[in-house]
């Protein structure tokens, strides 16, 4: 198959101009919902019924309520032999669908042949009132009930009909016309939510030793190490050098924890008496919920802890007189950050324990408008359909758009908002085609299907303005890059206040307890891969559920993984950057080639100019930088940035590639010998697509520092520029390489642990990670 030629304008960023907030004129506008367009619903609210007939010939009311407007028609559930039945319902229907000009509520009579009509309530649309939050909901009233002649009949029914938009309150847990195809298992699934990440801490078990231990074979000396279990994470110390009874270890095993703790810490001394086969000496079960919580580095008091052979989680445990034991240091590691994304994208940056936190720094508000353009994603009834719905994640909170029902142009104008701690972070937002539409029994395992995310770095906004763009929609697929669609959104970052996010700029990116007590690379990855793992699981099990596959997407789970267009597109990012460098190395070899005599001859000039009067180095460079700053503002990046294909040298992939990429890990390419080298070559080959990474990102990082895709830290840079300039000029320059030299050969005493604010401020820089693919 011939593969399309490549449009770039196919995937680029679109700036798009909705009436957002806006209603018809003379309507009261809503303050929570103005960064989408305002749809119209008419409200239906079925509160209860008293002094209902019986139809049957059995003397006894089985009741329920029936809403018609026009081809659209939802009913209450039902309730057996009751005359008072209380529903509490309500019913929306799209004002753009509305057909008819008459809603018709009646109440019937469930039965085995045919229900019976018991009454109905007649309501002209023209005459139903409006409401627009934060006006208090409306009143429901008892309304008598006629027959189809419009003669009154026994019975009354409390409703309240209005017209309103989707920031009502009753707009979530409604029931909808578009949705009237969804049998009543499906309608959980297709509703909005908002999700938390459960509360994630690190766990440090601290093995010092082991006393008095009784192993089954006392003519050896025992090869002793302990294995530490919680839930399906396991981890275990290297075999105690000591051979003895009282072996030691001193050795930490990190864990991730989630609250509520649900789960002990199982901990077993295990004797290894050959290769693969270990004998256990003693068990301990452990309560997370008794663990002391630390917020700094200061070492907790150690405990020894009893072991048994047997081990009882929740009942009693008979204690021995002479009992072996292992001495433990336990506690639960409030200072870190549990990183449950990846690094270059994370959303949240704050530590676990909330003493902790800093003030919120700004608000956050996203309108997930509409997508545009999307492509079937399966066949239902021998045609092509899309049942799509988004998910956003930023910091801890998760938002789950509506699912809108057999579309390729969905509607979902829905808003929501974050506190935000640090404009150093990303939000992103996934659209997914919804597979679970019969419920969760009858789905047989399937999954939703990924249509696109989007990735938008807050630090590359400007504060208090509207974006309006429509981003596409871009998946890699095995037969190449493939554009699904588009989404619109509407993004505002909104800051409380400016000197706090400025001062933010100069502080350590993560907690300090990643700089004094810094963990491990492959620790980090081995912990980041559990808190992924309890994050989806976790959410799988809310109603209606965030499903796995959903999670992982957005938590990029597996973007360690071994591709060569990665690493091809790295190394690319890297010659980008060294590109500046090649450059001038160029011209300055023109200029000793006098291949431009009044260029060279100028700057002979310079250079002597430079040698009689050194101290105008410094200020000249700053000055230089500051002009650039300033002149590269007219040029500034006025979109926010999105999936850059080309950057990601996803068109150009070659299908052998892509078939790598999409290769599941361990391989499934025969022989076993192939097998074998290939995930080496592949577990190797992902370290050095790491390093190439972020070595590409610090150059970005350098880059951004006067291309303003970070208005406020190019702002910083410059006005710094500015300002060292004059300082530089003013100051002698021996004294300022006397000052220099001694601060660089200072003291151990004088230095600090914490990055200093230059570093700090550089590692908030923003870089083109967050439109890699």
């Amino acid at each position: 198959m011939m593969q399309r030629p490549f449009r770039p304008e196919e995937y680029s960023l679109k700036e798009t101009s909705p009436h957002l907030g806006g209603a018809a004129s003379g309507d009261k506008l809503t303050t929570t919902y103005d960064l989408v367009e305002q749809m119209q619903y008419l409200y239906v609210r079925v509160g209860k019924a008293k002094e209902l007939p019986s139809k049957d010939v059995t003397g006894s009311c089985d009741p329920y309520v029936e809403v018609k407007l026009g081809n659209y028609k939802g009913t209450t559930r039902h309730f057996e032999k009751k005359t008072n039945p209380e529903w509490n319902q309500v019913f929306a229907f799209s004002k753009e669908r509305i057909q008819s000009s008459v809603v018709e509520i009646t109440v019937k009579d469930k039965d085995f042949v045919k229900d019976d009509f018991i009454g109905r309530v007649l309501f002209d649309l023209n005459e139903v009132p409006k409401r627009v939050p934060p006006d208090s909901p409306l009143a429901p009233q008892w309304y008598r009930l006629e027959e189809r002649n419009g003669h009154k009949v026994k019975g009354e029914l409390m409703l309240a009909v209005w017209m309103g938009t989707q920031a009502d309150e009753a707009f979530p847990e409604a029931w909808h016309s578009d949705a009237a195809s969804v049998p009543g298992d499906g309608l959980a699934s297709i509703r909005s939510k908002v999700y938390l990440t459960p509360k994630l801490w690190y766990l440090r078990v601290n093995v010092i030793e082991a006393q008095d231990l009784i192993p089954n074979d006392r003519t050896r000396f025992p090869e002793v190490y302990v294995k530490a279990m919680l839930g399906n994470q396991a981890l275990r110390t290297r075999p105690s050098p000591s051979r003895t009874l009282n072996p030691m270890w001193n050795e930490d095993l990190m864990f991730v924890a989630a609250e509520p703790f649900e789960e002990h810490l199982i901990l077993s001394v295990e004797d290894r008496i050959a290769p693969g086969k270990d004998d256990v000496l003693g068990r301990t079960a452990i309560s997370l919920q008794h663990v002391p919580r630390r917020l700094d580095h200061k070492l907790l008091n150690s405990q020894w802890y009893n072991l048994a052979k047997h081990v009882i989680v929740d009942g009693e445990q008979k204690e021995t007189k002479f009992s072996s034991r292992v001495h433990l240091r336990i506690c639960l590691e409030g200072g870190y950050h549990v990183l449950d994304e990846s690094t270059h994208y994370s959303s949240d940056l704050r530590p676990t324990a909330k003493p902790l936190w800093k003030h919120s720094i700004g608000i956050l508000e996203l309108g997930i408008l509409t997508a545009q353009g999307l492509l079937p994603m399966k066949t239902k009834d021998g045609r092509g359909t899309t049942d799509a719905y988004c998910v956003a994640k930023y910091g801890q909170k998760w938002v789950r758009t509506r699912t809108i029902i057999d579309s390729f142009t969905p509607k979902w104008n829905e808003q929501y908002t974050w506190e935000v701690y640090d404009p150093c972070t990303v939000i992103t937002i996934g659209v997914f085609d919804n597979c679970h539409l019969n419920g969760g029994e009858k789905a047989n395992g399937a999954r939703d299907t990924r249509i696109g995310k989007v990735r938008i770095r807050l630090s590359t906004l400007e504060t208090d303005r509207v974006y309006t763009h429509a981003y596409p929609l871009i998946v890699l697929t095995p037969a190449g890059v493939k554009k699904m669609g588009e989404v619109q959104l509407a993004v505002r970052f909104t800051c409380s206040s400016l000197l706090n996010m400025m001062h933010l700029y100069s502080q350590p990116l993560l907690p300090k307890m990643h700089y004094v007590h810094p963990l491990s690379v492959i620790q980090v990855d081995n912990l980041r891969r559990q808190a992924t793992n309890i994050v989806s699981t976790r959410l799988s099990r809310a109603e209606p559920p965030l499903r796995k596959e959903i999670v992982e997407y957005m938590l990029d789970v597996d973007s360690h993984m071994w591709s060569m267009r990665k690493s091809k597109a790295n190394f690319f990012r890297i010659m980008g950057v060294l590109s500046p460098l090649i450059a001038v190395a160029k011209w300055f070899d023109q200029i000793c080639h006098w291949r431009n005599p009044l260029t060279t001859i100028l700057i002979h000039i310079l250079f002597v100019i430079l040698v009689l009067y050194p101290e105008l180095i410094l200020p000249t460079i700053f000055l230089y930088l500051f002009l650039i700053g300033v002149w590269y503002y007219r040029w500034r990046p006025r979109q926010p940035p999105h999936m850059d294909t080309r950057l990601s040298h996803a068109e150009s992939a070659h299908p052998d590639e892509l078939d790598e990429e999409f290769d599941t890990f361990p391989t499934s390419r025969p022989p076993d010998i192939v097998r074998m080298r290939y995930d080496r070559l592949r577990s190797v080959a992902g370290r050095i697509q790491t390093v190439v990474g972020d070595l590409a990102t610090q150059g970005e990082r350098l880059q951004s520092l006067l291309s303003w895709r970070d208005p406020r830290a190019t702002a910083l840079f410059v006005t710094f520029c500015f300002v060292a300039a004059i300082v530089l000029y003013m100051t002698p320059f021996r004294v300022v390489v006397f000052l220099a030299g001694l601060y660089t050969l200072r003291h151990p005493r004088f230095r600090h642990r914490m990055p200093s604010v230059p570093l700090n401020f550089f590692r908030r820089l923003p870089a083109r990670t967050d439109s890699m693919l």
